[in-house]
């Protein structure tokens, strides 16, 4: 396994650490997410679809069967955790440390993938036996 390797699947499963914590704190925890929620200015109303949303992403970036899936949420993940640490530094809790962690495992597990050749779906050229007619063949 190369170096690279090693770096996407520690990099990965860290941030996996975290947003699955993340997500599994804010349905268990809801009055508490809530609560903070408001106190950095986001509505209530995103934060069981932001747990669905964190959980799916992870399902996208580990199966890669869709290219754009997994670059959708990759894209998501960046644009969540840039939001989080500038809500958490506006707001002045300290909250920010983690965003940050989080935004640098993401942006190595994105970097990583790429160098360590994982890119594209996990899909066969040609799903059709030798000798087989296609559709719209005759």
């Amino acid at each position: 396994m190369t170096k690279t390797r090693i770096a996407f699947y520690v990099s990965t499963g860290l941030f996996s650490v975290m947003m699955v914590g993340g997500a599994a704190t804010y349905f268990a925890q809801y009055e508490m997410v809530s609560e903070t929620f408001t106190q950095l200015g986001y509505p209530t109303y995103i934060i069981y679809p932001l747990a669905v949303a964190k959980i799916l992403g992870l399902l996208a970036v580990w199966t890669r069967r869709s290219e754009l899936l997994k670059d959708l949420a990759y894209a998501g993940f960046f644009y969540e955790l840039i939001l989080a640490a500038s809500a958490h530094i506006a707001a002045g809790d300290g909250g920010f440390f983690a965003a940050l962690i989080a935004l640098a495992l993401v942006i190595t597990s994105f970097i990583s993938q790429r160098s360590a050749g994982f890119e594209g779906a996990q899909t066969s050229t040609s799903s059709a036996p030798t000798g087989a007619l296609s559709v719209g063949s005759a």
